[in-house]
């Protein structure tokens, strides 16, 4: 009980200890101001830096560029070599000017001891913020066509009852592709750490993935689970994985994990153990349709394989290619389309692929509609 008392009295005095410790460890004056700055070509914009706590003297804070994607900086955006933030003041503003498209990178310095330096202000000149804005509404329209796609093939499996004529292979391949489609965007527009190890290795700053691209992701493995639960229960005819599906998943899995004791042994970086992952969807989208193009050939039938699923699916692969050609024109970076292959050989090859199934479905195994009554009748 005396233990307990003691404990009691000094507990006042510990936390009073503690909130000092805290406050004079946290000494250092942050700076903020905008991550990015997107200004349309031939315009000008206010730029406000901002200080957590007043000045208590004068300071020159030197806008120090660090990175122009052309070799004259000032051809791209005008602005101020150094700013004077008053004393006593917890802000100051200044004005640039955008001229040629480009990327320009800048960091806060200050000659007080008492400011963090690690404050990035990427200024992105654009040709057109009409442009702009007809690519974010273009990506979210391959998002929800994408989305979308999945849910006709959910229906058709219910609709019948059955999963004959869809392809388990194809389903395997593609919960594995969008697992490892999720890991790559998750860590990419997520990860702090891993977004700075990015724009360290693209000092433009631009990430290829957007938020439509996590969230895709994640639905269209949520939607391949809902398929193996359908797979589970409906009628299947027979069916399951083949050995080569198994033997190439295996190979995939396998490799993700050496993959990751090299990253933990800093052999690689987690930016390269990511962009393995979207090697893994890559190789995944090259293969993952032939299986269920051969099962219809074989069948000479695309029953049980929606159409609808096809039809989206195609959509959403033509505005994922058009989305990143206008990003590319956008910011006179054609090497955006490269900079996340996943994406661009997912819209490829959907594209590519669909057109396959679209001609196997209206042209080569077309039902008649005498077979199509005869067929009703027998039901």
């Amino acid at each position: 009980m005396a233990g307990l008392g003691l404990t009691k009295r000094w507990l006042p005095a510990q936390l009073l200890l503690l909130w000092t410790l805290s406050n004079i460890s946290d000494s250092t004056v942050h700076l903020f101001a905008p991550d990015a700055v997107t200004l349309e070509q031939y315009s000008k914009a206010n730029i406000t830096i901002t200080s957590s706590s007043p000045v208590n003297q004068s300071t020159v804070i030197q806008l120090n560029v660090t990175y122009s994607s052309k070799r004259n900086y000032s051809s791209i955006i005008t602005l101020p070599e150094q700013v004077l933030l008053p004393e006593a003041a917890t802000s100051v503003s200044f004005n640039v000017t955008a001229h040629d498209v480009g990327q320009v990178t800048t960091y806060l310095l200050s000659n007080n001891t008492d400011f963090d330096s690690s404050v990035r202000i990427r200024f992105m000149v654009i040709h057109s913020n009409v442009v702009s804005v007809i690519s974010q509404v273009i990506g979210w329209i391959y998002f929800l066509a994408w989305s979308v796609s999945f849910y006709p093939q959910v229906w058709e499996n219910w609709r019948r009852k059955s999963v004959v004529g869809l392809n388990f292979d194809f389903l395997a391949l593609n919960l594995t592709g969008f697992i490892a489609y999720s890991v790559f965007n998750i860590g990419l527009f997520w990860i702090p750490q891993i977004k700075e190890e990015f724009l360290k290795r693209n000092p433009n700053g631009i990430n290829p993935v957007n938020a439509n691209d996590v969230f895709f992701s994640l639905h269209a493995a949520l939607l391949c689970l809902v398929y193996f639960s359908q797979a589970a229960v409906y009628e299947r005819g027979g069916q399951k994985v083949s050995r080569m599906a198994c033997g190439l998943l295996l190979v995939a899995w396998t490799f993700a994990l050496v993959s990751l004791f090299v990253a933990v042994a800093k052999q690689i970086t987690w930016l390269d153990y990511l962009y393995y992952f979207s090697y893994i969807k890559l190789a995944i989208t090259l293969i993952k349709y032939v299986p269920q193009a051969y099962m219809n050939y074989r069948r000479q039938s695309t029953e049980g394989w929606s159409i609808g699923n096809v039809l989206l699916d195609f959509t959403g692969g033509i505005f994922s290619i058009l989305q990143m050609i206008l990003q590319s024109y956008n910011n006179d970076e054609w090497r955006l389309i490269f900079g996340d292959p996943t994406k661009f050989g997912l819209g490829l090859f959907s594209v590519v692929f669909d057109i396959l199934f679209m001609t196997q479905h209206y042209c080569l195994y077309r039902r008649h509609p005498q077979y199509e009554a005869v067929t009703g009748q027998e039901d």
